[in-house]
């Protein structure tokens, strides 16, 4: 794994998340738009920390230490989207 990896991997993961939450707005009227936002900028957040750790000239061994950052963006996604799945379910249970 080197550099350029880790960073396409970043920008399509939460690249994804971002157009997921774009869609669900558009097409549910009922969507609660300070929670998505809320957690659109909880994603930029991590999209701007991962790209930072990504740039780090360190020592050592890089292919491990970009499989860590690789592990976090996975874990972290994990978690906007089971935020957003219960913005999902709020907004099907108010119809």
């Amino acid at each position: 794994m080197n550099l350029r990896d880790i960073k396409k991997d970043i920008e399509y993961v939460i690249g994804a998340f971002i157009d997921d939450c774009s869609l669900f707005s558009s097409v549910n009227s009922k969507a609660d738009d300070e929670a998505l936002g809320a957690l659109l900028d909880e994603a930029v957040e991590l999209y701007n920390d991962l790209k930072d750790k990504a740039n780090v000239k360190g020592d050592g061994r890089k292919g491990a230490y970009y499989a860590s950052i690789r592990k976090e963006l996975l874990e972290k996604t994990d978690g906007l989207y089971a935020k957003l799945s219960d913005v999902v379910k709020k907004a099907g249970s108010e119809q």
